[in-house]
Protein backbone atom coordinates (compact mmCIF):
# COMPACT_ATOMS: atom_id res chain seq x y z
CA UNK A 1 0.00 0.00 0.00
CA UNK A 2 1.53 3.75 -1.09
CA UNK A 3 1.31 6.88 1.24
CA UNK A 4 1.57 10.00 0.05
CA UNK A 5 2.83 12.04 2.68
CA UNK A 6 3.07 16.31 2.58
CA UNK A 7 5.05 19.06 3.98
CA UNK A 8 5.55 22.45 3.57
CA UNK A 9 8.88 23.13 2.33
CA UNK A 10 11.60 25.41 4.19
CA UNK A 11 14.09 24.79 6.54
CA UNK A 12 12.69 22.91 8.71
CA UNK A 13 11.65 20.22 5.87
CA UNK A 14 14.78 17.76 6.15
CA UNK A 15 14.34 17.25 10.44
CA UNK A 16 10.82 16.59 9.79
CA UNK A 17 11.55 14.14 6.62
CA UNK A 18 14.22 12.57 8.42
CA UNK A 19 11.51 10.92 11.14
CA UNK A 20 9.05 9.80 8.61
CA UNK A 21 8.20 5.95 8.78
CA UNK A 22 5.50 3.60 8.05
CA UNK A 23 5.52 0.97 10.49
CA UNK A 24 9.55 -0.20 10.52
CA UNK A 25 10.09 1.28 7.11
CA UNK A 26 12.15 4.57 7.72
CA UNK A 27 11.03 6.10 4.61
CA UNK A 28 12.58 9.54 5.30
CA UNK A 29 16.24 8.82 5.95
CA UNK A 30 16.85 4.85 4.24
CA UNK A 31 14.46 3.88 1.92
CA UNK A 32 13.74 4.39 -2.02
CA UNK A 33 11.28 7.13 -2.81
CA UNK A 34 10.09 9.78 -5.21
CA UNK A 35 9.20 13.04 -4.07
CA UNK A 36 7.31 16.15 -5.69
CA UNK A 37 8.03 19.53 -4.96
CA UNK A 38 5.84 22.16 -6.09
CA UNK A 39 4.46 25.65 -5.67
CA UNK A 40 1.44 27.22 -7.71
CA UNK A 41 3.35 27.20 -11.34
CA UNK A 42 6.28 25.26 -10.48
CA UNK A 43 7.62 21.37 -9.97
CA UNK A 44 10.09 19.28 -9.39
CA UNK A 45 10.41 15.52 -9.54
CA UNK A 46 12.94 13.15 -7.76
CA UNK A 47 13.67 10.06 -6.56
CA UNK A 48 16.29 9.15 -3.73
CA UNK A 49 17.23 6.50 -0.80
CA UNK A 50 17.36 9.27 1.61
CA UNK A 51 15.10 12.11 1.49
CA UNK A 52 15.97 13.84 4.01
CA UNK A 53 19.87 14.78 2.45
CA UNK A 54 18.13 15.26 -1.11
CA UNK A 55 16.04 17.96 0.64
CA UNK A 56 19.32 19.42 2.23
CA UNK A 57 20.51 19.58 -1.28
CA UNK A 58 17.59 21.23 -2.70
CA UNK A 59 17.29 23.60 -0.60
CA UNK A 60 20.57 25.24 -1.05
CA UNK A 61 19.42 25.36 -5.10
CA UNK A 62 18.16 29.00 -6.03
CA UNK A 63 15.31 27.19 -8.21
CA UNK A 64 14.16 24.97 -5.89
CA UNK A 65 13.98 27.68 -2.92
CA UNK A 66 10.97 28.92 -4.82
CA UNK A 67 8.86 26.03 -4.16
CA UNK A 68 6.62 25.69 -1.13
CA UNK A 69 6.03 22.23 -0.41
CA UNK A 70 6.94 18.88 -0.86
CA UNK A 71 5.43 15.45 -1.11
CA UNK A 72 6.99 11.81 -0.13
CA UNK A 73 5.63 8.60 -2.17
CA UNK A 74 6.99 5.42 -0.43
CA UNK A 75 5.32 2.11 -0.49
CA UNK A 76 7.26 -0.82 1.62
CA UNK A 77 7.34 -2.73 -1.63
CA UNK A 78 9.60 -0.24 -3.56
CA UNK A 79 12.80 -0.77 -4.61
CA UNK A 80 15.39 0.88 -6.50
CA UNK A 81 14.11 0.36 -10.27
CA UNK A 82 10.43 0.72 -8.93
CA UNK A 83 11.31 4.31 -8.18
CA UNK A 84 13.57 4.72 -10.67
CA UNK A 85 10.23 3.82 -13.36
CA UNK A 86 8.03 6.05 -10.80
CA UNK A 87 9.95 9.08 -11.46
CA UNK A 88 10.10 8.51 -15.13
CA UNK A 89 6.63 7.89 -15.17
CA UNK A 90 5.39 11.65 -12.65
CA UNK A 91 7.91 13.56 -15.43
CA UNK A 92 6.65 12.35 -18.87
CA UNK A 93 2.59 12.83 -17.45
CA UNK A 94 3.26 16.01 -15.24
CA UNK A 95 5.11 17.75 -18.05
CA UNK A 96 2.21 16.89 -20.28
CA UNK A 97 -0.44 18.17 -17.85
CA UNK A 98 -0.02 21.93 -18.43
CA UNK A 99 -0.57 22.41 -13.87
CA UNK A 100 3.10 22.67 -13.39
CA UNK A 101 5.82 24.03 -15.82
CA UNK A 102 8.49 21.24 -14.41
CA UNK A 103 11.85 22.51 -13.18
CA UNK A 104 13.57 19.04 -14.33
CA UNK A 105 15.79 18.35 -17.17
CA UNK A 106 15.33 15.38 -19.35
CA UNK A 107 18.67 13.53 -18.56
CA UNK A 108 17.58 11.12 -15.95
CA UNK A 109 14.31 9.84 -18.08
CA UNK A 110 15.42 5.69 -18.29
CA UNK A 111 13.05 2.72 -19.60
CA UNK A 112 14.20 -0.37 -18.45
CA UNK A 113 12.75 -3.63 -17.40
CA UNK A 114 12.54 -4.93 -14.13
CA UNK A 115 10.81 -7.95 -12.17
CA UNK A 116 6.82 -7.68 -12.26
CA UNK A 117 7.09 -4.22 -13.69
CA UNK A 118 3.28 -4.69 -15.12
CA UNK A 119 2.29 -4.69 -11.61
CA UNK A 120 3.85 -1.76 -10.49
CA UNK A 121 2.63 0.35 -13.26
CA UNK A 122 -0.79 -0.62 -12.40
CA UNK A 123 -0.08 1.40 -8.99
CA UNK A 124 1.59 4.12 -10.52
CA UNK A 125 -1.82 4.80 -12.06
CA UNK A 126 -3.59 4.48 -8.58
CA UNK A 127 -0.86 6.98 -6.92
CA UNK A 128 -1.69 9.31 -10.33
CA UNK A 129 -5.71 9.09 -9.72
CA UNK A 130 -4.77 9.98 -5.93
CA UNK A 131 -2.47 13.13 -6.92
CA UNK A 132 -5.62 14.18 -9.13
CA UNK A 133 -7.92 13.63 -6.01
CA UNK A 134 -5.12 15.91 -4.01
CA UNK A 135 -4.98 18.78 -6.56
CA UNK A 136 -1.90 17.94 -7.62
CA UNK A 137 -2.28 16.47 -11.67
CA UNK A 138 -5.38 17.71 -13.72
CA UNK A 139 -5.75 15.30 -16.44
CA UNK A 140 -6.29 11.71 -16.36
CA UNK A 141 -4.09 9.49 -18.16
CA UNK A 142 -6.17 9.06 -20.98
CA UNK A 143 -6.67 12.77 -21.86
CA UNK A 144 -2.67 12.95 -21.83
CA UNK A 145 -1.98 10.61 -23.81
CA UNK A 146 -4.25 11.38 -26.32
CA UNK A 147 -2.61 15.17 -26.38
CA UNK A 148 -0.22 16.38 -28.94
CA UNK A 149 1.91 17.90 -26.16
CA UNK A 150 2.56 14.45 -24.51
CA UNK A 151 2.87 13.07 -28.11
CA UNK A 152 5.84 15.25 -28.60
CA UNK A 153 7.19 15.87 -24.71
CA UNK A 154 10.87 15.77 -24.46
CA UNK A 155 10.15 14.40 -21.13
CA UNK A 156 9.68 10.72 -23.03
CA UNK A 157 11.85 7.98 -22.39
CA UNK A 158 13.70 6.89 -25.18
CA UNK A 159 14.14 3.64 -26.57
CA UNK A 160 17.79 1.44 -27.10
CA UNK A 161 17.76 2.46 -31.01
CA UNK A 162 16.80 6.02 -29.89
CA UNK A 163 19.17 6.44 -27.21
CA UNK A 164 22.31 4.93 -29.16
CA UNK A 165 21.13 7.53 -31.49
CA UNK A 166 21.45 10.43 -29.39
CA UNK A 167 24.63 9.24 -27.51
CA UNK A 168 26.24 8.80 -31.00
CA UNK A 169 25.59 12.40 -31.73
CA UNK A 170 26.38 13.81 -28.21
CA UNK A 171 30.12 11.88 -28.75
CA UNK A 172 30.47 13.70 -32.37
CA UNK A 173 29.49 16.96 -31.24
CA UNK A 174 31.88 16.68 -28.16
CA UNK A 175 34.81 15.47 -30.41
CA UNK A 176 34.55 18.08 -33.66
CA UNK A 177 37.00 20.75 -32.63
CA UNK A 178 37.07 22.86 -35.54
CA UNK A 179 35.11 21.79 -38.61
CA UNK A 180 31.51 22.28 -39.02
CA UNK A 181 29.91 18.94 -38.63
CA UNK A 182 26.53 17.34 -40.30
CA UNK A 183 24.66 14.39 -39.60
CA UNK A 184 21.74 12.58 -41.43
CA UNK A 185 19.53 10.48 -39.25
CA UNK A 186 17.55 8.24 -41.31
CA UNK A 187 13.80 6.29 -40.60
CA UNK A 188 10.72 5.80 -41.82
CA UNK A 189 7.22 7.21 -40.25
CA UNK A 190 6.43 6.35 -36.71
CA UNK A 191 10.54 5.49 -36.02
CA UNK A 192 10.44 8.58 -33.74
CA UNK A 193 12.72 10.93 -35.70
CA UNK A 194 11.00 14.03 -34.38
CA UNK A 195 10.99 12.51 -30.53
CA UNK A 196 14.97 12.21 -30.92
CA UNK A 197 15.04 15.61 -32.35
CA UNK A 198 12.73 17.49 -29.60
CA UNK A 199 14.74 15.06 -27.07
CA UNK A 200 17.95 16.59 -28.51
CA UNK A 201 17.13 19.96 -28.14
CA UNK A 202 15.86 19.70 -24.61
CA UNK A 203 19.37 17.75 -23.76
CA UNK A 204 21.47 20.58 -25.11
CA UNK A 205 19.26 23.65 -23.60
CA UNK A 206 19.73 22.11 -20.17
CA UNK A 207 22.66 21.78 -20.61
CA UNK A 208 24.27 25.34 -19.16
CA UNK A 209 20.53 24.90 -16.48
CA UNK A 210 21.90 26.50 -12.76
CA UNK A 211 19.08 24.70 -11.44
CA UNK A 212 20.94 21.79 -12.15
CA UNK A 213 21.30 19.82 -9.49
CA UNK A 214 22.89 16.21 -9.36
CA UNK A 215 19.53 13.85 -9.27
CA UNK A 216 21.57 10.61 -7.24
CA UNK A 217 21.80 9.92 -3.32
CA UNK A 218 24.20 12.36 -1.65
CA UNK A 219 26.30 9.39 -0.20
CA UNK A 220 26.61 7.54 -3.38
CA UNK A 221 28.96 8.00 -6.16
CA UNK A 222 27.45 10.24 -8.58
CA UNK A 223 25.57 8.62 -12.00
CA UNK A 224 27.48 10.45 -14.98
CA UNK A 225 24.22 10.68 -17.36
CA UNK A 226 24.61 11.14 -20.69
CA UNK A 227 25.32 15.23 -20.71
CA UNK A 228 27.69 14.65 -17.66
CA UNK A 229 29.65 12.15 -19.75
CA UNK A 230 29.62 14.60 -23.14
CA UNK A 231 29.42 17.89 -21.87
CA UNK A 232 32.42 18.88 -23.20
CA UNK A 233 33.50 22.44 -24.22
CA UNK A 234 32.28 22.22 -27.72
CA UNK A 235 29.21 21.16 -26.51
CA UNK A 236 28.83 23.98 -23.77
CA UNK A 237 29.45 26.55 -26.73
CA UNK A 238 26.40 25.50 -28.70
CA UNK A 239 23.74 28.49 -27.50
CA UNK A 240 22.00 29.39 -30.39
CA UNK A 241 19.90 26.37 -31.44
CA UNK A 242 16.59 26.18 -33.60
CA UNK A 243 14.29 23.18 -34.42
CA UNK A 244 13.18 23.59 -38.53
CA UNK A 245 10.35 22.18 -38.91
CA UNK A 246 8.89 22.51 -43.17
CA UNK A 247 5.49 21.11 -42.26
CA UNK A 248 3.37 24.05 -41.50
CA UNK A 249 0.58 21.54 -39.00
CA UNK A 250 3.36 20.32 -37.06
CA UNK A 251 4.96 23.74 -36.23
CA UNK A 252 1.99 24.67 -34.54
CA UNK A 253 2.17 21.67 -32.40
CA UNK A 254 5.86 22.02 -32.07
CA UNK A 255 5.19 25.57 -30.55
CA UNK A 256 2.46 24.98 -28.43
CA UNK A 257 4.61 22.04 -26.67
CA UNK A 258 7.21 24.48 -26.26
CA UNK A 259 5.67 27.30 -24.39
CA UNK A 260 5.11 24.84 -21.14
CA UNK A 261 8.50 23.41 -21.45
CA UNK A 262 11.50 25.46 -19.18
CA UNK A 263 14.39 26.58 -21.01
CA UNK A 264 12.77 26.26 -24.53
CA UNK A 265 10.64 28.72 -26.19
CA UNK A 266 8.09 28.48 -29.24
CA UNK A 267 10.64 30.72 -30.48
CA UNK A 268 13.22 28.10 -31.49
CA UNK A 269 10.51 26.16 -33.61
CA UNK A 270 11.65 27.57 -37.26
CA UNK A 271 10.02 27.11 -40.89
CA UNK A 272 13.41 27.39 -43.39
CA UNK A 273 12.71 31.06 -44.59
CA UNK A 274 12.64 32.17 -40.58
CA UNK A 275 16.43 30.81 -40.01
CA UNK A 276 17.26 32.93 -43.18
CA UNK A 277 15.29 35.78 -41.61
CA UNK A 278 17.02 35.47 -38.64
CA UNK A 279 20.56 35.56 -39.98
CA UNK A 280 19.62 38.51 -42.10
CA UNK A 281 18.55 40.24 -38.70
CA UNK A 282 21.08 39.24 -36.51
CA UNK A 283 24.28 38.76 -38.82
CA UNK A 284 24.43 35.78 -36.34
CA UNK A 285 24.68 31.96 -38.10
CA UNK A 286 23.18 29.27 -35.64
CA UNK A 287 25.50 27.08 -33.39
CA UNK A 288 23.08 24.05 -34.19
CA UNK A 289 19.54 23.62 -36.66
CA UNK A 290 18.06 20.24 -35.67
CA UNK A 291 15.86 19.68 -38.93
CA UNK A 292 12.52 17.32 -38.77
CA UNK A 293 11.21 16.07 -41.89
CA UNK A 294 14.18 17.18 -43.98
CA UNK A 295 13.31 15.47 -46.67
CA UNK A 296 9.78 17.84 -46.89
CA UNK A 297 12.67 20.75 -47.87
CA UNK A 298 11.93 22.41 -50.99
CA UNK A 299 13.51 23.51 -54.51
CA UNK A 300 11.91 26.05 -56.75
CA UNK A 301 13.17 24.50 -60.10
CA UNK A 302 10.78 22.19 -60.39
CA UNK A 303 7.55 24.50 -59.89
CA UNK A 304 5.01 24.00 -57.71
CA UNK A 305 6.34 26.48 -54.87
CA UNK A 306 4.58 29.71 -54.21
CA UNK A 307 6.06 33.25 -52.77
CA UNK A 308 8.62 32.92 -55.28
CA UNK A 309 9.75 36.37 -55.11
CA UNK A 310 10.54 35.83 -51.39
CA UNK A 311 12.51 32.91 -52.31
CA UNK A 312 14.43 35.02 -54.80
CA UNK A 313 15.06 37.47 -52.43
CA UNK A 314 16.80 34.71 -49.74
CA UNK A 315 18.74 33.52 -52.41
CA UNK A 316 20.22 36.91 -53.72
CA UNK A 317 20.87 37.57 -50.08
CA UNK A 318 22.73 34.18 -49.45
CA UNK A 319 24.65 34.62 -52.64
CA UNK A 320 22.94 31.37 -54.23
CA UNK A 321 21.34 31.75 -57.89
CA UNK A 322 18.11 32.65 -57.02
CA UNK A 323 16.40 29.55 -59.42
CA UNK A 324 18.37 26.51 -57.85
CA UNK A 325 19.05 28.01 -54.46
CA UNK A 326 17.38 25.25 -52.17
CA UNK A 327 15.78 25.41 -48.50
CA UNK A 328 18.66 22.62 -47.95
CA UNK A 329 21.05 25.26 -49.37
CA UNK A 330 19.83 28.22 -46.41
CA UNK A 331 20.08 25.90 -43.58
CA UNK A 332 23.35 24.96 -44.21
CA UNK A 333 24.95 28.42 -45.10
CA UNK A 334 22.62 30.11 -42.05
CA UNK A 335 24.56 27.72 -39.18
CA UNK A 336 27.68 25.88 -38.24
CA UNK A 337 26.45 22.41 -37.34
CA UNK A 338 23.21 20.32 -38.83
CA UNK A 339 21.30 17.34 -37.59
CA UNK A 340 18.73 16.28 -40.43
CA UNK A 341 16.28 13.86 -39.83
CA UNK A 342 14.90 12.46 -42.79
CA UNK A 343 12.35 9.50 -44.61
CA UNK A 344 12.64 9.55 -48.57
CA UNK A 345 9.66 7.49 -48.59
CA UNK A 346 8.07 10.95 -47.14
CA UNK A 347 8.97 13.05 -50.05
CA UNK A 348 5.45 13.64 -51.51
CA UNK A 349 5.11 17.28 -53.35
CA UNK A 350 7.23 17.74 -56.97
CA UNK A 351 9.34 20.51 -54.83
CA UNK A 352 10.72 18.43 -52.35
CA UNK A 353 14.27 17.39 -52.62
CA UNK A 354 14.54 13.82 -53.47
CA UNK A 355 17.37 11.72 -52.10
CA UNK A 356 20.18 11.85 -54.73
CA UNK A 357 19.80 15.89 -54.92
CA UNK A 358 19.75 16.18 -51.69
CA UNK A 359 23.29 14.19 -51.05
CA UNK A 360 24.36 16.01 -54.18
CA UNK A 361 23.80 19.39 -52.30
CA UNK A 362 25.35 18.22 -49.56
CA UNK A 363 28.48 17.09 -51.39
CA UNK A 364 29.40 19.15 -53.78
CA UNK A 365 28.16 22.59 -52.09
CA UNK A 366 28.68 22.22 -48.55
CA UNK A 367 30.09 18.92 -47.22
CA UNK A 368 30.14 15.32 -46.80
CA UNK A 369 27.95 14.35 -43.71
CA UNK A 370 29.98 13.29 -40.92
CA UNK A 371 27.72 10.35 -40.11
CA UNK A 372 24.60 8.46 -41.14
CA UNK A 373 22.59 6.88 -38.34
CA UNK A 374 19.25 5.02 -38.64
CA UNK A 375 16.03 4.63 -37.15
CA UNK A 376 14.44 1.33 -37.72
CA UNK A 377 12.10 0.34 -34.79
CA UNK A 378 8.44 1.25 -34.99
CA UNK A 379 6.66 2.82 -32.47
CA UNK A 380 3.29 4.23 -33.93
CA UNK A 381 2.37 0.96 -35.15
CA UNK A 382 0.79 -1.53 -32.55
CA UNK A 383 1.35 -3.81 -35.81
CA UNK A 384 4.78 -2.73 -35.47
CA UNK A 385 7.51 -3.13 -38.42
CA UNK A 386 6.08 -6.20 -39.93
CA UNK A 387 2.94 -4.26 -40.80
CA UNK A 388 4.43 -0.86 -42.41
CA UNK A 389 6.46 -3.35 -44.20
CA UNK A 390 4.66 -5.35 -45.53
CA UNK A 391 1.60 -2.92 -46.70
CA UNK A 392 4.88 -0.81 -48.00
CA UNK A 393 5.36 -4.34 -50.39
CA UNK A 394 1.38 -4.17 -51.38
CA UNK A 395 2.13 -0.68 -52.71
CA UNK A 396 5.16 -1.61 -54.24
CA UNK A 397 4.07 -4.44 -56.19
CA UNK A 398 6.40 -6.99 -53.73
CA UNK A 399 4.08 -8.61 -51.66
CA UNK A 400 3.71 -12.19 -52.57
CA UNK A 401 0.99 -13.18 -50.06
CA UNK A 402 -1.08 -13.28 -47.67
CA UNK A 403 0.40 -12.07 -44.27
CA UNK A 404 -1.70 -12.41 -41.04
CA UNK A 405 0.27 -9.15 -38.41
CA UNK A 406 -0.65 -10.21 -34.54
CA UNK A 407 -1.71 -6.73 -32.42
CA UNK A 408 -3.21 -4.92 -34.57
CA UNK A 409 -7.19 -4.21 -36.02
CA UNK A 410 -7.56 -3.62 -39.70
CA UNK A 411 -10.55 -3.89 -41.60
CA UNK A 412 -11.22 -3.78 -45.23
CA UNK A 413 -14.88 -1.40 -46.09
CA UNK A 414 -16.60 -1.06 -49.54
CA UNK A 415 -19.27 0.78 -47.75
CA UNK A 416 -17.17 4.31 -47.23
CA UNK A 417 -19.95 5.35 -44.89
CA UNK A 418 -20.00 3.06 -42.37
CA UNK A 419 -16.38 3.39 -42.11
CA UNK A 420 -17.12 6.87 -41.61
CA UNK A 421 -19.39 5.86 -38.74
CA UNK A 422 -17.07 3.14 -37.05
CA UNK A 423 -14.44 5.72 -36.69
CA UNK A 424 -16.66 8.36 -34.85
CA UNK A 425 -17.43 5.70 -32.49
CA UNK A 426 -14.15 4.83 -32.05
CA UNK A 427 -13.37 8.32 -31.21
CA UNK A 428 -16.37 8.71 -28.93
CA UNK A 429 -14.86 5.37 -26.71
CA UNK A 430 -11.73 6.72 -27.23
CA UNK A 431 -11.22 10.02 -28.80
CA UNK A 432 -7.84 10.35 -31.63
CA UNK A 433 -9.88 8.77 -34.13
CA UNK A 434 -10.27 10.61 -37.69
CA UNK A 435 -10.48 9.63 -41.04
CA UNK A 436 -8.37 10.72 -43.81
CA UNK A 437 -7.99 10.89 -47.58
CA UNK A 438 -5.92 11.90 -50.50
CA UNK A 439 -6.56 14.96 -52.73
CA UNK A 440 -8.93 12.50 -55.06
CA UNK A 441 -12.07 15.50 -54.56
CA UNK A 442 -12.27 18.98 -55.09
CA UNK A 443 -11.22 21.63 -52.58
CA UNK A 444 -12.12 24.97 -52.66
CA UNK A 445 -10.01 26.82 -50.12
CA UNK A 446 -12.04 30.38 -50.65
CA UNK A 447 -15.32 28.35 -49.29
CA UNK A 448 -14.22 25.57 -46.48
CA UNK A 449 -17.74 24.69 -45.23
CA UNK A 450 -19.05 23.23 -48.52
CA UNK A 451 -19.40 19.54 -48.51
CA UNK A 452 -17.44 18.96 -51.60
CA UNK A 453 -16.96 14.92 -51.20
CA UNK A 454 -19.75 13.03 -52.33
CA UNK A 455 -19.08 9.51 -52.28
CA UNK A 456 -21.57 6.23 -52.75
CA UNK A 457 -24.82 8.78 -52.03
CA UNK A 458 -23.25 10.72 -49.06
CA UNK A 459 -21.38 14.27 -48.40
CA UNK A 460 -18.30 14.90 -46.51
CA UNK A 461 -16.56 18.04 -46.22
CA UNK A 462 -13.10 18.56 -45.96
CA UNK A 463 -10.71 19.84 -42.48
CA UNK A 464 -11.67 23.48 -42.71
CA UNK A 465 -8.54 24.11 -40.86
CA UNK A 466 -4.48 23.28 -41.18
CA UNK A 467 -2.98 23.81 -38.30
CA UNK A 468 -3.62 21.41 -35.55
CA UNK A 469 -6.64 20.05 -37.60
CA UNK A 470 -6.81 16.91 -35.62
CA UNK A 471 -7.33 19.07 -32.35
CA UNK A 472 -10.30 20.96 -33.56
CA UNK A 473 -13.82 20.04 -32.07
CA UNK A 474 -15.42 19.63 -36.19
CA UNK A 475 -12.42 17.42 -36.83
CA UNK A 476 -13.92 14.22 -36.06
CA UNK A 477 -16.93 14.76 -38.65
CA UNK A 478 -14.73 15.92 -41.38
CA UNK A 479 -12.25 14.40 -43.70
CA UNK A 480 -8.66 15.50 -43.38
CA UNK A 481 -6.02 15.75 -46.19
CA UNK A 482 -3.87 13.07 -46.02
CA UNK A 483 -1.06 15.56 -45.37
CA UNK A 484 -2.43 17.31 -42.40
CA UNK A 485 -1.74 13.63 -40.67
CA UNK A 486 2.03 13.04 -41.66
CA UNK A 487 3.90 12.70 -38.11
CA UNK A 488 1.10 12.57 -35.99
CA UNK A 489 -0.14 9.30 -33.87
CA UNK A 490 -3.68 8.32 -33.81
CA UNK A 491 -5.58 5.64 -32.29
CA UNK A 492 -7.86 4.69 -35.35
CA UNK A 493 -7.49 5.95 -38.85
CA UNK A 494 -10.16 5.88 -41.63
CA UNK A 495 -8.36 6.11 -45.03
CA UNK A 496 -10.29 6.79 -48.02
CA UNK A 497 -8.94 5.60 -51.52
CA UNK A 498 -10.26 7.45 -54.06
CA UNK A 499 -9.76 7.57 -57.81
CA UNK A 500 -6.16 8.36 -58.03
CA UNK A 501 -5.00 4.67 -56.96
CA UNK A 502 -6.33 1.82 -58.65
CA UNK A 503 -5.42 -1.76 -59.45
CA UNK A 504 -5.11 -2.95 -62.89
CA UNK A 505 -6.31 -5.99 -63.32
CA UNK A 506 -4.01 -6.51 -67.15
CA UNK A 507 -1.11 -5.82 -65.23
CA UNK A 508 -1.34 -7.19 -61.90
CA UNK A 509 -0.29 -4.08 -59.67
CA UNK A 510 -1.19 -0.78 -58.21
CA UNK A 511 -1.20 2.10 -60.27
CA UNK A 512 -1.32 5.84 -59.34
CA UNK A 513 -3.93 8.09 -62.07
CA UNK A 514 -2.96 11.79 -61.32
Amino acid sequence: MFHIDRFDFNNETATQVSKLHHGKTEVGSNWPVVYVINNDEEAYVGETVHAFRRIEQHQQTKERQRLTEIRIISDDNFNKSVVLDLESFLIKYMSSDEKFVLQNGNGGISDHEYFDRSAYRDEFIKIWNKLRKMGIVRKTIEEIENSEIYKYSPYKSLGEEQTEAVISILKLLANEQEEPMTVIVRGGAGTGKTIVAIYLLKYLADLNDPAKVYDGDSDEEPEESILDIYASDNIRSIHKIGIVVPQKSLQSSLKDVFKNVRLLDKSMVLTPAEVVDNYKKTGKKFDLLIVDEAHRLRCRYRGNVSHHPTIINRNKFLGLDERMGTELDWIMLCSRNQILFRDELQTVRPCDLREEEFMEILRKHHREPKAQLALDTQWRCMGGSDYTHYIRDIFSDCATGYKEIENYDLKLYRDCHQMYEDIRRKNDEMGLCRMAAGYAWPWDRKKPDEYTIEIQGHKYRWNRVYDNWITTKTAPDEIGCIHTLQGYDLNYAGIIIGNDIKYDTKAGKIVSDK
